[in-house]
């Protein structure tokens, strides 16, 4: 489980993220969803200790991550917008060394490695260098690097951004997958679609304060919308964020 307790974050005199509380469940998809600008990016990067909060804090599993980086880092895997892998080494090789980073080795390593690469239906490339991947490989390599150290909190910034529209249903089918072991999974997204389709949760941010929480349907409700994108912008507007 992860929970945001009250998270701020400003840049200068911009107020990015402004009082952000939520929480995403084990065994459940949580979405975030907001303009560009919103702040869900800078929630994920205070979540992922990237960036670190002025004020408030995130909790992993129950571990405060100020307080324990360590823990509440082995806890999560990260796959950041548009993260980048090693173009020398092959997809094996990547997810290798994130594992040793996370104090994996020997025969538990490579099993874990073999896992994924038949899991994530690498096996055609798992063996060549990385460069020339192309964009649904490379994101199957830095899920695979997010995936390798078996966390129980996996946060996918834009996970669909740039991939085709086959490795895009292949990647919402592994999300589900990764929902239905038990996961949390936490992801930002831009598109209202794939929100609709995947999230058994969404938080709304706009203006670095979070509009409204709930389910789908339940915000369809509470909008009188039938249609999500509708109620978003009415959530939006509602709480003069617009």
């Amino acid at each position: 489980m992860i929970e945001a307790r009250d998270l701020r974050k400003a840049f200068g005199a911009v107020k990015a993220v402004d009082g952000v509380s939520f929480r995403a469940e084990d065994g459940r998809i949580t979405g975030l969803l907001g303009p560009n600008g919103a702040g869900k990016s800078t929630t994920l990067r205070m979540i992922a200790t990237v960036l670190a909060p002025d004020s408030g804090a995130v909790l992993v599993d129950g571990r405060e991550v100020g307080t324990d980086d360590h823990e509440a880092k082995l806890a999560m895997g990260i796959l950041p917008h548009n993260a980048g892998i090693y173009p020398r080494l092959t997809a094996r090789e990547n997810v290798r060394y994130f594992g040793r980073l996370a104090g994996m080795g020997g025969a538990d390593l490579e099993q874990r490695i073999d896992e994924l690469v038949e899991w994530l239906e690498m096996g055609e490339f798992a063996d060549r260098r990385a460069q020339g991947f192309s964009q649904g490989q490379r994101t199957k390599v830095a899920l695979a690097r997010a995936l390798v150290h078996r966390p129980r909190n996996v946060v996918l910034d834009e996970p669909t951004n740039g991939l085709d529209v086959m490795a895009t249903r292949s990647l919402r089918e592994l999300i589900r997958k990764l929902r239905d072991a038990g996961h949390c999974v936490l992801f930002s997204s831009h598109v209202m679609q794939e929100v609709a389709m995947l999230c058994d949760e969404i938080v709304i941010i706009g203006h670095g304060r979070v509009a409204a929480i709930g389910t789908p349907d339940a915000l369809r409700a509470q909008t009188g919308e039938s249609d999500l994108e509708e109620a978003f912008v009415k959530l939006i507007g509602s709480e003069g964020l617009a």
